[in-house]
């Protein structure tokens, strides 16, 4: 049989020319995109396989993100304090690590922060949603929380069915007006939804409302009603009016190595005596010193500190009256008391404040060195407020500053001056601005420095001692 060759037509030349032309771009385009996926593979392998916990342990510091905030993070006399930041700073302590605080002015900057790689965790409660699942990883104490009422423990309601007819004061907008509204439709309605005109107040604020029986009740997270339990002794805050949520700390979602490293700290640790501490710190010590009677004026005397009160007044040119109303109402003259942020001695020194200037622990409770460091710490207040011309009316920014740090008082003045109320006079001007710290809208202000406050407990401070002072005064020869 006779195989036949054709000579290939032009035709067929130029096709076999063209589909050999497109077979070689097709093959080129199909390889290009095997070597931009491999290589976007091995990119994103090669992000989730680091270890940014090595990354931190290279550099020695631990960034964290947080929140101004009553269970989280503020100053008091100077110091930083919070029960987020106690736990975080245990984790750096226990593992090496410099602990750089960064304030986020809100939730949302917060994760933002987290994701831009401000920070390494966000050390504040993030609630646990699907959406926080999809953006962060959860690791660290989970926290379950819920609405809870409160109210004075003299005659409490059991049920929230009891609230109808019943006047609830709440913040307008907030959270807690939701879940108030929500609730007063379930029941059919009957509960007297309240808000107060003054908007510089805050939950805290309405909690010590209704502790001093000016409101019957509020609403409240119950974590914060916790902390608040501690300042106010008359409260409950047992009945719930909402549903649970979990809460924890965050990081960024290829941070595997740090969470796991968290996680396992956390459930090494959780019931340490350590930890076991810095809960009891904030949610069961009373905050208030106890209410002891006045002590009996007698033979002219007013404590067995007197001769100390006299001689170290002097070296200052203040009243030894004063000083000795200031040892009352930080200590009761007892020298072995504790504070639940842990200053000691008659002047409740701080012991880091009695380490600066000379005193250690040794010797913080004896009562003429405390009593003396206590007059230099005074002395360098007064010296800092050399811009307030009236002497006695830097009397009370001074007592102001010992009970609360002088960071809180520079801003409590500078919020006076941008609103309009003198920052030289203390009763009914920069009082009121140091309450404002406790609002997230004052205390994110761009003049203040040092963020949340619980202000109401320095301007009660500063009355009771100008009024017992008087009193002294009044009783007792100079």
């Amino acid at each position: 049989m006779r195989r036949e060759f054709r000579t290939p037509s032009i035709y067929n030349i130029e096709s076999m020319k063209y589909t050999y032309i497109i077979h070689t771009i097709a093959c080129a385009f199909i390889m290009a995109i095997c070597i931009i996926t491999c290589s976007c593979s091995n990119t994103h392998q090669v992000d989730n396989n680091i270890n940014e916990l090595d990354t931190i342990m290279n550099r020695g510091e631990l960034r964290v993100l947080t929140l101004s905030g009553s269970t989280s993070y503020f100053y008091y006399k100077g110091e930083e304090r919070g029960y987020e930041y106690e736990v975080i700073k245990r984790f750096a302590n226990d593992n090496g690590l410099n602990l750089k605080v960064i304030v986020a002015p809100n939730t949302t900057m917060l994760l933002q922060m987290l994701s831009d790689s401000i920070g390494d965790i966000v050390a504040y409660d993030i609630p646990i949603t699907d959406s926080t699942k999809a953006e962060v990883i959860h690791c660290g104490p989970q926290n379950i929380t819920e609405q809870v009422l409160i109210q004075r423990n003299n005659n409490p309601i059991s049920d929230v069915t009891e609230l109808i007819g019943h006047d609830v004061y709440i913040e307008r907008g907030s959270k807690y007006e939701t879940r108030l509204t929500n609730l007063n439709k379930e029941l059919g309605g009957g509960i007297n939804i309240c808000y107060l005109d003054h908007d510089t107040l805050v939950t805290e604020d309405l909690i010590e409302m209704v502790s001093q029986g000016t409101i019957d009740f509020t609403l409240a997270d119950s974590n914060l009603a916790r902390i608040n339990n501690t300042y106010y002794n008359n409260l409950d805050i047992y009945v719930k009016v909402g549903f649970p949520q979990r809460s924890q700390w965050a990081v960024r979602k290829h941070s595997t190595h740090l969470a796991q490293a968290i996680d396992k700290w956390m459930e090494c640790n959780y019931e340490s005596d350590e930890i076991k501490a810095i809960n009891k710190r904030y949610f069961e010590t009373k905050k208030q010193t106890g209410d002891n009677a006045i002590l009996s004026i007698t033979e002219g005397r007013i404590s067995p500190f007197d001769d100390i009160f006299k001689r170290e007044a002097k070296t200052i040119n203040w009243d030894w009256r004063l000083l000795a109303a200031m040892a009352y109402h930080e200590s009761r003259f007892d020298s072995t008391v504790v504070s639940w942020v842990g200053a000691r001695g008659i002047m409740q020194l701080m012991p880091k404040t009695a380490e600066i200037f000379g005193l250690g622990m040794d010797s913080i409770t004896m009562n003429s060195p405390n009593v003396r460091v206590a007059v230099q710490v005074l002395r360098e207040i007064e010296q800092s407020l050399i811009s307030i011309d009236d002497r006695e009316e830097k009397l009370k920014f001074v007592i102001a500053a010992y009970n609360s740090g002088l960071g809180h008082i520079f801003d409590a003045m500078a919020l006076a001056k941008k609103y309009g109320k003198n920052p030289q006079l203390w009763y009914n001007e920069v009082e009121e601005t140091i309450c404002m710290k406790a609002n997230p809208e004052y205390y994110s202000d761009e003049v203040c420095r040092f963020g949340y406050f619980r202000g109401r407990q320095t301007t009660t401070y500063v009355r009771e001692v100008m009024t017992l002072y008087d009193y002294y005064c009044k009783k007792i020869p100079l």
